[in-house]
């Protein structure tokens, strides 16, 4: 479990990762997802470990300390989850008309965010590309608030070729960049998007951005230079729902 939670080599190689408390597993459980096993601190919920129970997991009740030694917060919950991975390969979202595209997003709490944002608004995938931060990193997973069992979920992959690809499919590729870009309310989302979510210091690299189609951008009053690339998401995918839901 020590492994899982702090390797992303150990999880790519066991191909599962950790989830913590009862409100995340309650949402893992709803969509039906597998779980491993389930770790059980004093305090824990009984009514989602006996949930657990019911659909197949192994539970493991903890002395009290174990759990302290084994997650990666200071107070951790006291319910831990193995989850085998959930991503689908990146042609299980060709037929989605709204995809979120992150391109060298490195902070974990930010790519959860962006995939609690993209589920949220209903894009219909998220992307990870190589480059980004581990999709099943604890904190991502946290930062997530369970978006990532309710939205498809793309690991991997070139960023170039992916963006070649959903441009094969008919998707505007659409770059998200602090300046020099359109202003974002100007684009029409209705039609097929790919939103292009780059580093947070850097944006988007060079060549990612000549594989867009267009840079969008989200016009600052203030004396800041850029939000949040988290926040940035938040504010453009719910202009694509704004204008479907018009």
């Amino acid at each position: 479990m020590r492994r899982l939670v702090r390797q992303p080599s150990f999880r790519e190689r066991e191909r599962a990762f950790v989830l913590e408390g009862a409100k995340v597993l309650g949402v893992a459980l709803d969509a039906g997802t597998p779980i491993e096993a389930l770790y059980v601190a004093p305090g824990a919920d009984t009514a989602v470990v006996e949930r657990a129970l019911a659909a197949g997991a192994r539970v493991f009740d903890l002395e009290p300390g174990v759990m302290e030694d084994v997650a990666d917060t200071v107070t951790p919950q006291p319910l831990l989850a193995v989850v085998p991975y959930i991503d689908v390969p990146l042609d299980a979202v060709r037929d989605a008309t709204f995809v979120v595209v992150c391109a060298g997003v490195r902070d974990p709490g930010n790519a959860g965010t962006i995939l609690r944002s993209a589920e949220a608004a209903g894009a219909g995938g998220v992307v990870c590309c190589d480059g980004s931060v581990d999709l099943y990193n604890p904190k991502t997973v946290r930062a997530s608030a369970g978006s990532l069992f309710h939205v498809p979920v793309v690991s991997g992959g070139d960023p170039v070729e992916v963006l070649e690809q959903l441009g094969a499919w008919q998707r505007q590729r659409l770059g998200a960049v602090a300046r020099d870009g359109r202003d974002y309310v100007t684009f029409d989302l209705r039609s097929p998007t790919a939103l292009v979510l780059g580093n947070e210091a850097h944006g988007l690299d060079p060549e990612v951005a000549a594989a867009c189609d267009a840079g969008i951008t989200i016009p600052m009053s203030g004396r800041s230079e850029s939000l949040n690339v988290g926040m940035a998401a938040a504010v453009l995918c719910f202009e694509v729902a704004r204008q479907r839901r018009a």
